[in-house]
């Protein structure tokens, strides 16, 4: 004879759980303690032959696609932490308060008040204490996680967790009693209602956090949180049973969005390498290189025409980015990231339905997590006000508004900075090349901006939140992820935006300049072309972004270890070497000795402090390198292969943070990345609008095909001995006559005389307009017109391949939803059976 839930069947490793109902009841107690009235397992009767669930000895495709390509690691799905002998018992959470003698004092009497509230609901409470801390070590009683695991059985989308089963795991006993410790409040006088972050505010305590286990915490640091294992598989089990569902999740995306990544650097070096091969030979490049045409001046007063033939550097540095491979590469990145998204959904069903949450929902799971803190509370209401989504709608507005103003102001700083460079000095490098090295200093200061920013979004994106007041947690991660990406992406691309679509569009030519303030001219293109400009900043911002981020995200860390190491040493000193048996040999179920917990609390102590935003920051950093990576990918091919390498090493260096450097994240249950696949894939939809857009209008594509068709030599010719493009560079620009009463009021005279001392009675600009009147030319226009049809039909083009590739891979594998169908449908016969039997036996008794 079987009993409920006395069946486990390997499951992770063999593809089959299963979770029958229970019929156990519920019973008040007069202390308000929610207790399971009749624990006990029912009888059921033998399973036929033909209803016996099935042993599954295969995994899912999706999930041995991820195993042979190096993803994750090859395992039984059951990790190796199965095979580690067991611990001996710890705290399931830790307190960490100054201490305090004096009785009378407020923080004193809130702490008691807290710790006494807390055992109210009967957690056990032991008390540490040190020199100048006091610690206290929370467990909960087994009949919180007995209530918890049967509230999980009689869920609506709950009850498939395998926790149900068998003893209750440390992760889940974390994640409950750190819900009821941070939901318990005490009554104040003067303040109503206060919770644990209150206290920690008011200095009441100093720290909450729960223990990394040694032993899992070995595990991982040699099989996965070390640099020597940067090429070796993810072990996602184990990182799924140390640090929850989401962690996992989030490392599984990473691994996945890495390799991915190989094809798309690769494919772009190809790109970079296309340009190279024409690098000597291209008629452009001979052109500028040997031409004698004269430049009109880049500022006022102080800038002097200058020949074209100067810029041969910067000339072969464009072809290597703006040449024709570069359309077929924004195309094949449009699709690479459907293509990317919807195998990394195929991915997250496979896991998800291996360690059965594919249904689960964190609403009910907190709904379940308040029963158990409070078996008479009552639930919270959705709430709507159109005033107070009125009001955050303003309030975004205006924050986006000031995030613009900080991109215009760039604009301002480059363009100032530009004519202060081209003073006469010393530095001859910095007055010839004083508007590269003003767009250089504000490509850095734009990054600095971004860096100062990212508080300032973080600080308002949470009072938003606050603001709406949602309901749940859920709802708050789901609402300050929206709009913390929103700002941070104006904050990252809005300079970004400026440089691709109006840089040298908007400045005016010679005798209509456009001025700041009726004084400074703003900044044309770079004379190689716009799309250097935008390469300059994007290549500047991703390299120091990435460098400086991961040097601060390691060394961070490592100094807080260091520097609390070096606050505890007198109390470190004190602790003896422990010789006690049960503590050596870390015997299974014994209770380290006074000794060893105050070791094993100083060492968690002193790592570095994380909250519910911890996984976001790095899922925030990823997902704006991901739009760095996709939306300008056309003026920077290299990109692919940036991102790959900051990658490799960021794998590696968030699982050495999380293991090693940083308390233990508080263990999520989830079943998803959350509202972040929508976030990717509307970026995806971005890449497509934008690249489009900076081939169409920010590279010389379209003006170089047109000239090749219509206006230049092979035209209206047949002869194959003509190259197409020589003439193209002349044809690209337009003539000012010196003699112009309008170009004499932008102009000195000074400014037209060359350093060999001959003045010049014309210069030359790029655009395309009468040499007589300035006037736009029809070759302008028809320009404009091929660029905007290039651009209809680009995105059009790319969505459709886009919608077919999203259409040709299911996001949920067939192996994945036949396994749930079995799944549900053998649960349903366990019901029906279990039923039977209960009504077989009633009838027996009467």
């Amino acid at each position: 004879m079987a009993e409920v839930g006395s069946y486990i069947g390997d499951s992770a490793a063999e593809g089959w759980t299963q979770c029958p109902g229970s019929r156990q009841r519920l019973s008040l107690r007069g202390d308000g303690v929610t207790r399971l009235e009749r624990p006990v397992s029912l009888p059921l009767l033998e399973v036929p032959s033909e209803m016996a669930p099935q042993k599954l000895t295969k995994r899912t495709g999706s999930i041995e696609l991820l195993e042979a390509i190096g993803v994750v690691k090859k395992d039984n799905g059951t990790g190796s932490f199965s095979l580690l002998p067991g611990a001996p018992q710890s705290f399931d959470y830790v307190l960490v308060a100054q201490k305090n003698e004096d009785g009378d004092h407020e923080s004193f009497k809130k702490q008691r008040d807290f710790i006494n509230a807390l055992k109210d609901k009967k957690l056990k409470i032991t008390k540490i204490v040190d020199e100048d801390r006091v610690f206290y070590g929370i467990t909960a009683p087994n009949e919180t996680f007995e209530t918890y695991t049967y509230l999980l059985k009689v869920s609506d989308a709950c009850n498939w967790s395998c926790e149900e089963q068998g003893k209750v795991p440390q992760s889940t006993r974390i994640r409950i009693v750190e819900f009821i410790v941070d939901h318990t409040f005490i009554e104040s006088s003067h303040c109503g209602a206060e919770y644990l972050s209150d206290l920690i505010k008011k200095n009441v305590f100093e720290a909450q956090f729960c223990l990394h286990e040694k032993q899992e915490q070995k595990e991982l640091k040699n099989s996965w949180a070390r640099w020597t294992a940067c090429f070796n598989g993810q072990p996602i089990t184990d990182v799924r049973t140390y640090f929850g569902e989401k962690v996992a999740l989030y490392f599984l995306w990473l691994g996945w969005y890495t390799f991915l990544l190989i094809p798309a650097a690769l494919v772009g070096v190809i790109v970079f390498l296309y340009g190279l091969a024409f690098f000597k030979t291209s008629p452009l490049i001979k052109e500028v290189c040997q031409s004698n045409i004269v430049m009109c001046p880049l500022c006022d007063k102080k800038c002097k025409v200058w020949q074209l033939s100067d810029t041969c550097i910067y000339a072969k540095l464009s072809i290597l980015f703006d040449n024709e491979g570069t359309v077929a590469f924004a195309m094949f990145m449009a699709v690479w990231a459907t293509v990317f998204l919807e195998f990394w959904k195929r991915h997250r069903a496979s896991y998800v339905s291996e360690w059965k949450v594919f249904d689960w929902c964190e609403e009910e799971e907190e709904l379940i997590l308040q029963i158990v803190n409070d078996a008479d509370c009552e639930s919270k209401k959705y709430r709507h006000s159109y005033l107070r989504s009125t009001l955050v709608m303003i309030l975004v507005t205006l924050m986006l508004l000031l995030i613009i103003g900080l991109a215009h102001a760039l604009v301002v700083f480059r363009v100032i900075a530009s004519v202060l460079f081209a003073k006469p000095t010393n530095w001859s490098f910095l007055r010839e090349n004083s508007s590269t090295v003003a767009f250089l200093m504000g490509a850095v200061l734009h990054y600095l901006t971004i860096t100062i920013m990212t508080r300032v979004n973080r600080t308002v994106a949470m009072k938003l939140c606050e603001l709406e007041k949602v309901r749940s947690h859920a709802a708050v991660e789901r609402s300050f992820t929206v709009k913390m990406f929103v700002f941070q992406f104006f904050t990252l691309f809005s300079s970004l935006i400026y440089t691709a679509f109006f840089l040298g569009r908007i400045n005016g030519h010679p005798g209509g300049y456009v001025r700041i303030a009726g004084i400074w001219r703003l900044e044309e293109c770079h004379p190689s072309g716009c799309l250097t400009d935008l390469f300059i900043q994007m290549a500047v911002i991703l390299i120091l972004k990435q460098t400086i981020n991961n040097v601060v995200e390691i060394a961070g860390p490592w100094f807080t270890r260091w520097r609390k190491r070096l606050r505890s040493r007198k109390l470190r000193q004190k602790v003896r070497q422990c010789s006690k048996r049960d503590c050596m040999e870390s015997t299974p179920g014994a209770e380290l000795c006074d000794n060893c917990k105050v070791k094993d609390l100083l060492r968690n102590f002193d790592l570095e402090n994380v909250d519910h935003f911890s996984l976001f920051n790095e899922f925030l950093e990823m997902v704006l390198q991901f739009s760095f990576t996709t939306i300008f990918v056309a003026a920077f091919p290299l990109a692919p292969l940036l991102a790959l390498l900051n990658n490799i090493i960021e794998i590696r260096l968030d699982a050495i943070k999380m293991v090693s450097l940083e308390r233990r994240l508080i263990p999520r249950k989830t079943n998803d990345i959350g509202i972040w696949t929508d976030v990717l894939e509307t970026i995806g939809v971005l890449a497509v609008i934008a690249n489009g857009l900076v081939i169409g209008i920010s590279s010389d594509f379209i003006p170089r095909l047109v000239y090749r068709y219509r206006y230049g030599p092979c035209a209206n010719s047949d002869a194959s001995d003509i190259d197409c493009m020589s003439g193209y560079i002349n044809n690209s620009l337009s003539i000012a006559n010196i003699s112009d009463k309008n170009i004499q009021r932008d102009f000195l005279p000074a400014q037209f005389i060359l350093s060999n001392s001959n003045s010049v009675t014309y210069c030359s600009y790029r655009d395309y307009r009468s040499n007589e009147d300035q006037s736009l030319t029809n070759q302008f226009w028809v320009i404009q017109a091929v660029r905007f049809a290039f651009v209809v039909l680009f995105e059009h083009v790319v969505v459709m391949f886009k919608f077919i590739a999203g259409w040709f891979v299911p996001g949920s594998p067939l192996e994945v939803r036949n396994n749930r169908l079995q799944d549900k449908l053998n649960r349903l016969k366990e019901e029906l059976r279990a039923k039977r039997k209960r009504h077989k036996e009633k009838s027996q008794d009467k």
